[in-house]
């Protein structure tokens, strides 16, 4: 069993950052490739970010390519999100996912194949 810990949610003005971090508990973290989603109200889970188990290939969503990067660092365990330009229309609970991967390079935008999900943060984007 893996737990996922998101941080960093919050309040922000349109055209503002935020980092969002997960904190994985596991000892094999390099193993799992991970994933951020986010849902907004009334609307289903989408796909944001993905990194393979060793952070060499990484997957976005084309509405948020060149704001988000997704990154990794296995030693802390953690996956981040950093997220620029941020509009109204990214305000959604985003969660982390953690992924049992195939290879080291192996990403995947679908739910369904990821294992174990974070309760999720708010982030919330004001015009």
């Amino acid at each position: 069993q893996v737990q996922l810990v998101e941080s960093g949610g919050g309040l922000v003005q349109a055209g503002g950052s935020l980092r969002l971090s997960c904190a994985a508990s596991t000892r094999t973290f390099g193993s799992y490739s991970m994933g951020w989603f986010r849902q907004a109200p009334g609307k289903e889970r989408e796909f944001v970010a993905a990194t393979s188990g060793i952070g060499t290939t990484t997957l976005y969503a084309d509405s948020v390519k060149g704001r988000f990067t997704i990154s990794r660092d296995n030693a802390k365990n953690t996956v981040y999100l950093q997220m620029n330009s941020l509009n109204p229309e990214d305000s959604a609970v985003y969660s982390c996912a953690a992924r049992i991967a195939a290879s080291g390079w192996s990403v995947s935008r679908s739910a369904g194949q990821y294992l174990y999900w974070g309760q999720g943060t708010q982030v919330t984007v004001s015009s």
